[in-house]
């Protein structure tokens, strides 16, 4: 099993991540992404599996609604931050947090009601190391539970690029190049706005994988929707009416599948087998 490339290690080292979620286009991969987590979770009180869950984000916000959210990160800081998060919401703390590995964890077979695979995939570059991850995701959820597989997209650089001129430097036009190609994300000048080591999943290699894990996948769902690049998302978003109107844009095509490449991150439903 191949050890967690150092950058990515050092990426999530500067502590950058506690804060994503709530900036403009963080907001918006948030606020679909608990959508979609609440449209296929059992109800509150189930055992939840945040796999990759990083700073805590999703398994503090599942423990206030009632749900016992065990998180694993392969980041230690990322581990102390979420225990941090938990700490301060007294009365709806995390049921456990610890630093572990996506493709082996410490968990007994079939011993959560649902999963969450938000990260993992996005760092694990070689296919057979995803694939152990979407196994493990299937060995420790019961019979028929859901898996909630997060990938980025293969197009968010060129989009990303286009939006925020990135694309003007040469550097990053060749960054492109490779993702286009084979998915392959690299960021050898570690700049701090090219993210870093990673794979970036075309639509169908998603079901692919999660089919060759033995999961049952349901469909790909667009988290942000081809809106996330949009200059005036912050403007949408501070007015609740053009908020909302976002919102149910999304939802309104989040059946086509010929626009699921265009968002910057995709939700793969799947579940597993009785």
């Amino acid at each position: 099993m191949s050890k967690m490339p150092p950058e990515m290690l050092d990426h999530y080292s500067t502590g950058y991540e506690e804060g994503r979620l709530s900036n403009d286009m963080g907001r918006l991969e948030l606020a679909r992404s608990q959508e979609i987590i609440l449209r296929y979770f059992p109800e509150p009180f189930a055992k939840i599996a945040d796999i990759g869950g990083g700073p805590g984000v999703y398994s503090c916000w599942l423990a206030r609604l009632g749900y016992q959210s065990h998180l694993v990160d392969a980041t230690p800081l990322h581990v102390e931050q979420a225990r941090r998060a938990s700490a301060s919401q007294l009365n709806h703390p995390m049921a456990s947090a610890r630093v572990g590995d996506a493709r082996l964890l410490d968990f007994e077979d079939a011993s959560f009601d649902a999963t969450l695979l938000f990260g993992p995939l996005y760092h694990l570059t070689e296919k057979q190391d995803r694939i152990k991850a979407l196994s493990e995701a299937r060995r420790i959820t019961r019979p028929g539970g859901v898996v909630l597989c997060a990938v980025i997209s293969r197009f968010a650089s060129t989009m990303d690029g286009i939006a925020r001129f990135f694309l003007d430097d040469a550097e990053f036009q060749s960054i492109v190049e490779r993702d286009l190609t084979d998915g392959q994300h690299r960021n050898p000048a570690n700049h701090p706005h090219y993210f870093t080591t990673a794979f970036f999943h075309h639509p169908e290699e998603i079901q692919s994988e999660v089919e060759e894990a033995g999961l049952a996948h349901e469909k790909n769902l667009p988290v942000e929707g081809p809106f996330w690049t949009m200059g005036n998302l912050a403007e949408h978003w501070r007015n609740e009416g053009r908020r909302e109107r976002l919102m149910q844009a999304i939802r309104s095509i989040e059946n086509e599948q010929s626009l699921i490449g265009a968002s910057a991150h995709i939700i793969a439903v799947a579940r597993k087998k009785d």
